[in-house]
């Protein structure tokens, strides 16, 4: 008989698949586990089943030295994750992650570049108290994390307002359909009824019970802005809209931003726009989407079982084949549209609905209190009287949404009052900014990221301002290793950590998230950074042309090739 190179693998599956099958639907032994006062830690087959529950297990590792001098265990705590479709949350919902964060977690919210929220130093003590006070709010820590479909990202401030709240109804409908059915979270976390024997339930009529080989990211667009940089997801859904009526969604499969150092075999990669559905149709797309990927994944080897190497390993006519075959019917050819940014639209803008809508600076996504700049409790106070609506960005900032009229003056006194900043004071280049977490509670980072990229900014906001490019737009972004959390291969210009104080340099994205950045310099230390840039930023500013992007400049002049495939990203 002869192989079929299309069919799943027989590979032997990795340990994580075992320890999947064997949970019993996520339990594990996470209940016992969760009642040791012995240690701080957790197993690693109940850490690798936490992450479906929305939680990492961390250590400080600025204090691993100091502790391991005294003879105690790594400082553990848990980095818990947030669910939020589209990044919307009411007041009353912002209001309690002030709360928890003082009462469970470090002190500070972080705002994630896939628009949820991140708790860091939530000790195993304090673990379940603060799932069950987050779910008391109707927000939940459920496929937050894990091989499962996570937070669904949805563009919070389009042009249309009406549009918006079309295309977020669709992406809270897509998030609830692809959540996990086990019960083991209410079980676990809030104290609900076991079920004896949830094998025989069928608890999970999508995922199996070995759910998905990798995590699966959904992302839905409204152009003209590609905020939520649709193509790094593995399904992407681009709304069509018409004289301010949604007709549909273009369809896209098959983005992925992370890789691993040394393995060519991993990259990043762009999805491709495949054609067109009604928003009807959308939920039968993306479950049937996850199905496949879920028969065909590999769940051998982890690096390479995302589904962008499940398409590009049997091509994208194979997909088109299986999902046409899975759903019955044939998507439409796709219609036209364009992307012009994938960035935020800062300061007040005014929605079709008579709402006002401000959009505030989160540097790094991250919300505390720092001396002259209280952050944390000038958006607290904002909360207690505001009636709209808070939306987090994918580019990790923050819009006070649906401020009435009548609102709109108070709000702008305690902005001012409490100095919060709307973007509009910032450089272009910082205003365009990410970067991931990284040092010190990251256990994957090799550099640090979001504590250094600011200070590397005021360096390179020296070069700009010389060049007389302050306001010119680069949309730059750093990650600690390349795992990719912040999509730094969308990056204009970006930084992938390589080891403490060196990075690798890329160059080359497109600005509207359409095309991948390349390899520019690799392993340089932050003087090897101003030196590589300076003269790059500076022939920039004299030769380019009418409307010319920093990405598409170097890719002009030759500093770095073109790529719109990762299967050329190493190339």
């Amino acid at each position: 008989m002869s192989h079929d190179p299309f069919a799943p693998s027989k590979a032997p599956h990795s340990e994580v698949e075992h320890i999947k099958r064997s949970s019993n639907y996520l339990r594990g032994s996470l209940t016992s586990t969760l009642e040791d006062l012995i240690s701080g830690s957790i197993p690693e087959d109940d850490n690798r089943l936490m992450k479906f529950h929305g939680s990492y297990m961390q250590d400080d590792r600025d204090l691993r030295n100091e502790r391991h001098k005294q003879k105690l265990e790594p400082a553990y705590q848990f980095m818990l994750r947030v669910r939020a479709p589209g990044g919307i949350v009411t007041p009353e919902q912002w209001l309690m992650m002030d709360r928890i964060a003082d009462q469970y977690a470090n002190g500070s919210i972080r705002l994630t570049t896939r628009q949820s929220f991140q708790l860091h130093g939530v000790i195993k003590w304090k673990l379940k108290s603060t799932i069950k006070t987050i779910n008391d709010t109707l927000l939940t820590t459920l496929a937050a994390c894990g091989d499962v479909n996570r937070n669904v990202m949805c563009n919070p401030n389009p042009y249309q307002s009406e549009v918006h709240s079309e295309v977020y109804e669709w992406s809270q409908r897509l998030s609830d359909h692809l959540s996990p059915r086990t019960n083991a979270y209410h079980e676990i976390w809030l104290d609900g009824e076991k079920v004896i024997d949830s094998q025989e339930g069928g608890e999970e009529p999508i995922y199996g019970p070995v759910y998905l080989p990798r995590k699966f990211k959904i992302g839905v667009a409204v152009p003209p802005s590609n905020d939520v940089d649709v193509y790094s997801q593995d399904l992407g859904f681009i709304a069509i809209y018409e004289n301010g009526q949604l007709q549909g969604f273009n369809v896209s499969v098959g983005g992925g931003m992370g890789m691993s150092y040394g393995d060519p075999k991993t990259y990043p990669q762009l999805a491709r726009v495949i054609g067109f559905c009604s928003p009807e149709q959308i939920i039968d797309v993306a479950e049937k989407t996850v199905m496949i990927q879920r028969d065909y994944g590999d769940r051998s080897v982890r690096k390479h079982a995302r589904f962008k190497y499940t398409i590009d390993d049997r091509g994208i006519e194979w997909f088109i084949n299986e999902l046409t075959k899975r759903l019955g019917w044939n998507l439409e050819e796709a219609r036209p549209f364009q992307f012009q940014n994938n960035g935020d639209r800062y300061g007040w803008v005014k929605g079709s609905n008579g709402k006002w809508h401000l959009t505030l600076f989160i540097q790094n996504g991250r919300v505390a209190d720092q001396e002259g700049y209280p952050l944390k409790t000038g958006l607290r106070e904002i909360a207690k009287m505001h009636t709209g609506d808070f939306r987090l960005t994918a580019n990790q900032n923050l819009i006070i949404g649906n401020v009435s009229s009548q609102k709109k003056r108070k709000i702008e006194e305690m902005v001012k009052a409490y100095r919060l900043k709307d973007g509009i004071q910032q450089s272009a280049l910082r205003r365009n900014s990410m970067a991931c977490v990284a040092l010190p509670t990251c256990g994957l980072a090799m550099a640090e990221s979001e504590r250094y990229l600011p200070s590397l900014l005021e360096k390179l906001e020296l070069i700009l301002e010389d060049a007389g490019l302050r306001e010119e737009e680069i949309v730059i972004r750093m990650t600690g290793c390349p795992n990719g959390c912040a999509r730094p291969a969308l990056g204009e210009i970006a930084f992938i950590g390589k080891a403490p104080g060196r990075y690798n340099l890329y160059m080359g994205a497109g600005f509207a998230g359409d095309r991948l950045n390349k390899l520019y310099r690799e392993n340089i230390d932050e003087k090897e950074i101003l030196d590589s840039l300076k003269p790059i930023i500076h022939r920039y500013a004299q030769e380019r042309q009418e409307g010319e992007h920093f990405g598409d400049f170097v890719i002009r002049t030759g500093y770095v090739k073109e790529v719109h495939s990762g299967l050329d990203f190493h190339n």
